[in-house]
């Protein structure tokens, strides 16, 4: 039976039909009493950098998720300071949870990561050219495979022009799906944003080299039902 809804479940977000996580009530006053969580993104517009310990290079995942991610990448690399972003608090309650837990078995300080939640199609109202973002990640997307809704996509070129706002110049664009009519129209929307693909493959798993190495749930996920991963790395033209 739980294999049976897992793959329901992925069948539906293979069509772009997200499974809504439950209304937490206590998911939004838990984030706001978290240090590590910014409730007012738009405050911080052009001045993310300030609003970390130290001045380090700054990435961004757009589309957090559960955090899995994110929370490996920065208590692994406590170089760099990352932002994580999402739209629903139940999830980013989840989050939380995940990179509590991930930092307290690393047993490293979670002086480098922040939390925010915003609708991504409108990230331009928080993020500002002042912000200098080295890397973005955005690692399985909803797909929007419906043709009215495709500007939706977090690889549209409407939404890379924004990143570009921001991102600094041959600064990184680390993208994953499962989803094949989404990667290969997003190699076309990172053409027109005025991106250079650096490297490519719609097979992941069976590439030696990798320069996106963690592994996020999803993916797992898929390739475990023996769904190819696609991801490219794509660096922003001055």
């Amino acid at each position: 039976m739980l294999l049976y809804i897992i793959i329901i479940i992925s069948l539906f977000e293979k069509r772009g039909i997200f499974i809504r996580l439950r209304h937490n009530p206590l998911a939004r006053p838990a984030l706001q009493e978290w240090e590590y969580f910014i409730d007012n993104p738009y405050n911080e517009k052009g001045k993310w950098h300030s609003a970390f310990t130290a001045t380090q290079p700054l990435h961004l995942e757009l589309g957090c998720g559960k955090g899995g991610f994110i929370s490996a990448m920065a208590s692994s690399t406590l170089q760099v300071n990352f932002i994580a972003v999402d739209i629903k608090s139940e999830v980013l309650f989840l989050a939380k949870q995940k990179t509590e837990e991930v930092y307290s078995t690393a047993n490293v300080p979670m002086h480098n990561i922040i939390f925010t939640a915003q609708d991504i199609e409108r990230i331009d109202d928080i993020f500002a050219p002042e912000d200098t973002v080295d890397t973005i990640y955005i690692l399985f997307p909803n797909p929007w495979p419906k043709e009215r809704h495709k500007k939706r996509r977090l690889t549209h070129t409407r939404q890379l022009i924004k990143y570009r706002t921001f991102l600094k110049n041959n600064g990184e664009i680390h993208f994953k799906t499962d989803d094949d009519e989404l990667f290969e129209e997003s190699l076309a929307y990172f053409e027109e944003a005025d991106f250079t693909i650096k490297f490519c493959t719609r097979d992941a798993h069976s590439e030696k080299h990798l320069p996106l190495s963690v592994i996020t749930e999803h993916e797992e996920m898929y390739a475990g039902q023996g769904i190819k991963i696609k991801y490219l790395l794509a660096v922003k033209n001055k």
